[in-house]
């Protein structure tokens, strides 16, 4: 099963950075709505409507579809004051625990979150502005988001457990473990040669 999941997590990064690029461009869309507003409402006395209405959904999305990738990437924010000065050993449980604290949380998150979609869709529900939006549909993107980041997490914690089971603790490390700032200092060196042998070669 750790293998499998293994296997599994490249074609998740893929999948989630889809979906960040989706969320990406759903922001932007949403922020050339709001400034087209503006701008209509100052020159021409109107308004579209429902800009910040969208916005706010926009908003919503685009987070539990980018939550996946921060997590797959390391990009979460962590304490490491302490953490660095750990054995590689304590510092793998330590990661390992720090993702079922993640999982639990993230869990609990999405079943609310589903009988909030489900209250929606029973009731038939309907935002209260002057688009009169079915609240099921921005509520079930976002909820989507939320069970694709739960799943990735399952994958995660999966091939975590079996690298600790096994001893294999620099496996744990380089999964779920915090992005050490020497760590982040040598990624952005190898980015900036690599921009340079870019630059040279063109």
């Amino acid at each position: 099963m750790g293998t499998q999941s293994h296997s599994m997590l490249p074609w998740a990064t893929k999948i989630s950075r889809w979906g960040v690029w989706g969320g990406g461009i759903l922001t932007l869309l949403s922020a050339g709505l709001v400034c087209f507003d503006v701008i209509v409402r100052k020159l021409f006395a109107i308004s579209v409507g429902g800009a910040d209405e969208l916005s706010g959904y926009a908003f919503a999305i685009s987070t539990t579809w980018s939550l996946a990738l921060v997590v797959l990437e390391r990009a979460n924010v962590r304490v490491d004051i302490l953490y660095q000065h750990f054995s590689v050993r304590v510092a793998a449980m330590l990661d390992w625990l720090s993702l079922v604290a993640l999982a639990v949380f993230l869990t609990m998150l999405t079943r609310y979150a589903y009988e909030v979609l489900a209250t929606s869709w029973i009731q038939n529900s309907f935002a209260n502005t002057p688009l009169a939006t079915p609240l099921w549909i921005p509520q079930g993107l976002w909820f989507v988001g939320l069970i694709w980041m739960v799943i990735v997490l399952a994958l995660m914690l999966t091939r975590a457990s079996s690298a600790l089971i096994t001893g294999d603790y620099q496996s744990v490390n380089s999964l779920a473990g915090a992005r050490l700032s020497k760590e982040e200092a040598l990624e952005e060196a190898q980015a900036g040669q690599r921009r340079v042998q870019e630059e040279r070669g063109s």
